[in-house]
């Protein structure tokens, strides 16, 4: 506990925010992860496969658009309790069970941990089914275009492309090339946050099926002249993946070649990440963007440039997993279990974090000592009640300008200290975006109010706000562990 507060001590508060840029030698769920075991590829049975999609129920469809996709991705569970994914093509898409099967043990064949590797296959009579890791974080899609609590932080974005460009530039090494119809929608995250490309992709939907089905705005321009996929037409569907990162929106790439040829690039970027990347970052993926966006194929650049591009961009969190950049809750390194508060402020959830501190009220606050002479017990006394009663009722509105104002002028007047309007005034100050003071507040906190975990959830909160995660994730650890030995008494 200590050593938690000399850390964040006022003085190191002052003297080391302002860079907020974590140093870091390593990328832990990058290019040097740790061997992994995959399964073999291996030929299902279609009862098999019937039985782990519980009769290919419709509450198992996991494909975006539900029945009325091309080819239904289920959900499912073998025997042995491994979780799948089970693609399933219309009928008599692939008449020839040879040609599909060459093929998918073709794909079958590759493993890597940037991809949702292919681990088996079904080709009973009419029946043609591809089996697949199933990964349980959604989409990019959903996370870029459709998010909740918070919108992709720009270092994930970041990671995002960069793990793109190696499984692609992996698939290549390995003679596979040419991806079908790359979108959002085909990069999928696992349990640890990290992105991977669905090996689905490198299979057409068909024998002689389309290899896009997205809107003809998005389509290689060769494509349309000659319907065939080059390793140029992925490199192209990857440029408008990096403009889906850089706008947060799905914007056809003509458009977004008009802004920028017109020097307005910043107009394409998502506006939830203002004021959170740097102009160079955001110049350097824009010139990415056009050059894979080029009319004449042989313009644009390879799976293994694009790699290398996107590798000198990977700074400032390197070290930081994925999850906690996600927000995704995950196993810490202590076997307590998050509560609510400590998962709100891991997901940064603002909204949840304020309509628990106002259940909470001021109950953490007793037995906290304030010595106050007679005289202080008059109007002085009065009004400094009164700053805080009106504090609390701008808090519960949401009027967080009135809530700062109030409580200051609360906590100027010296007369006592409250470890909880400490509290409301740090979350008033993240609802302002102002995350600087929001820490000062939740350190004082712990000041005041030493075995207090609330203190502890919110400067993590605020560190996650500024980009300091690894020192987030440790002080979110601090936190359940503080919360948990005071339970245990």
């Amino acid at each position: 506990m200590g050593a938690r507060c000399s850390k964040f001590s006022l003085c190191w508060f002052h003297s080391h925010l302002k860079p907020s840029v974590l140093e870091s030698s390593d990328l832990e769920n990058g290019g040097k992860s740790e061997k992994k075991s995959w399964p073999s590829f291996s030929e299902f049975s279609y009862e098999q496969l019937k039985a782990a999609t519980c009769g290919f129920s419709p509450d198992n469809i996991v494909s975006e658009h539900g029945l009325k996709a091309p080819n239904v991705v289920y959900k499912g569970k073998l025997d042995n309790g491994i979780w799948i994914a089970v693609k399933r093509f219309n009928k008599l898409a692939w008449p020839d069970s040879r040609q599909f099967l060459e093929e998918a043990r073709t794909v079958g064949s590759l493993r890597s941990d940037k991809l949702a590797n292919l681990i088996g296959c079904c080709y009973e009579a009419e029946e043609r089914l591809l089996v697949a890791e199933f990964l349980p974080n959604e989409t990019l899609a959903k996370h870029l275009f459709h998010w909740e609590a918070q919108p992709m932080r720009w270092a994930m974005r970041l990671r995002v492309a960069l793990y793109l460009a190696e499984a692609l530039e992996y698939c290549s090494s390995k003679g596979r090339g040419l991806y079908h119809d790359l979108n959002a929608y085909r990069v999928l995250f696992d349990q640890d946050g990290n992105p991977r490309l669905s090996c689905f992709g490198l299979m057409k939907n068909s024998r002689d099926g389309k290899s896009y089905s997205t809107n003809l705005a998005f389509t290689p321009p060769e494509y349309l002249r000659t319907g065939r996929v080059t390793a140029e037409s992925v490199v192209y569907s990857f440029g408008t993946m990096l403009l889906d990162l850089l706008s947060g929106k799905h914007i056809p790439p003509s458009h977004a070649l008009d802004l920028i040829r017109g020097k307005n690039f910043l107009m394409l970027m998502d506006s939830a990440l203002e004021g959170h990347f740097s102009n160079d970052d955001g110049t350097e993926l824009v010139r990415l963007a056009s050059r894979c966006l080029q009319f004449e194929a042989r313009e644009r650049p390879n799976a293994k440039s694009l790699v290398t591009a996107l590798m000198s961009l990977q700074k400032e969190t390197e070290q930081v997993p994925s999850y906690v950049l996600m927000g995704i809750p995950h196993e810490t390194a202590s076997s307590t279990t998050l509560t609510p508060l400590g998962e709100a402020c891991l997901k940064m959830d603002l909204t949840a974090i304020h309509e628990i501190l106002e259940k909470k009220g001021y109950k953490d606050d007793e037995g906290i000592a304030n010595e106050l002479s007679f005289q202080l017990w008059t109007s002085q006394m009065q009004e400094t009640l009164n700053c805080k009663t009106h504090g609390d009722t701008a808090f519960r509105a949401k009027d967080f300008a009135t809530a700062i104002a109030r409580y200051t002028k609360f906590l100027d007047g010296g007369t006592m200290e409250s470890p909880t309007v400490y509290a409301r005034r740090c979350l008033s100050y993240l609802m302002s975006e102002m995350p600087q003071e929001a820490l000062g507040d939740a350190m004082q906190a712990q000041v005041v109010s030493p075995e207090w975990p609330t203190a502890l959830y919110l400067q993590a909160a605020c560190l996650f706000k500024l980009g300091m995660d690894n020192d987030a994730q440790e002080t979110l650890k601090d936190g359940t562990n503080l919360e948990a030995k005071r339970n245990k008494k």
